[in-house]
């Protein structure tokens, strides 16, 4: 669980940093407020983002998101006028969207067989549940185990669940370490066409980057949806795959994130770091 306690302070020093940050908090105030070491706090927050929490924080301004929204959009719609796949920059996971059959969804994933886990991630503790044809549900830990199992069981109330915390763990060493970017994900999920169509749009949006539910809107043909949007977007039942925290709003706030928007940030933040980390060594 290290890791776990180690994103515990770094989210709390981001939550911090985004309060305060019109009063410029030195490192020192940062640390003292997490309860560590000036050199503790330094070394922790570099070692997890790969850079200083000030060149951190300077990602998530309004400012820089703003510039980041354009640049992004732009992104999406150059690749879709040559036909490429806006999942271009490094360290872009490739995920593949299914859905149940009718009759699966009708009969509650009835015959389907599901194993489930707990793991460490950059992001504190997460939550894989699998199927034979693709991971059906991620989250991060927000609650307690027993209701986010229940959750599981709710959603899928027909199928056989079961804890197995091997079969799950090589998820959660693939999904967050850069060296496996070119492994193919498959998903496996329940939802309404409307809600596929917003999901499958929220893949177009390349790691490190960021978009708008007015441009997810436009993006699946109706502009006017903004708020349906939002609702499918919060439906999300496979966090950090499905990228729906790379989704905010158009003035550059990061807003609101089913998991806390605070990990919301972190998570932005982290990909935008790692992202400029691997550009800049391929210069």
């Amino acid at each position: 669980m290290h890791n776990s306690i180690n994103y515990t302070r770094i989210e709390k020093a981001i939550r911090y940093l985004t309060e305060n940050f019109k009063k410029q908090p030195s490192l020192e105030e940062v640390a003292e407020h997490i309860h560590v070491s000036p050199f503790h706090f330094q070394r922790m927050f570099s070692d997890w983002a790969g850079i200083s929490p000030k060149k951190f924080l300077q990602y998530l301004t309004i400012e820089e998101l703003k510039k980041e929204l354009q640049q992004t959009n732009s992104l999406i719609s150059a690749a879709d006028k040559v036909g490429l796949s806006a999942q271009s920059r490094v360290y872009d996971l490739f995920v593949n969207i299914e859905s149940v059959t009718p009759n699966e969804f009708k009969t509650k994933g009835k015959g389907i067989e599901i194993e489930y886990g707990f793991h460490d991630s950059p992001f504190g503790e997460c939550f894989i549940a699998n199927t034979e044809r693709g991971i059906c549900s991620m989250s991060f830990s927000h609650q307690e185990r027993e209701k986010t199992i229940s959750e599981l069981e709710s959603h899928w109330e027909n199928a056989s669940i079961k804890k197995n915390q091997t079969s799950t763990e090589q998820f959660s060493k693939q999904i967050f370490s850069p060296e496996n970017s070119d492994h193919k994900f498959n998903l496996l999920v329940k939802g309404t066409n409307f809600q596929l169509k917003v999901w499958k749009a929220l893949l177009k949006i390349p790691f490190g980057g960021v978009s708008t539910y007015a441009h997810i809107a436009g993006r699946i043909g109706n502009n006017k949806a903004m708020r349906a949007v939002g609702s499918a977007v919060g439906a999300n039942p496979v966090a950090f795959l499905i990228p729906c925290h790379r989704v905010i709003r158009s003035e550059g706030l990061i807003g609101n994130y089913h998991w806390g928007s605070a990990r919301k940030s972190a998570i932005i933040g982290w990909e935008m770091a790692k992202n400029s980390e691997a550009e800049e060594s391929m210069e």
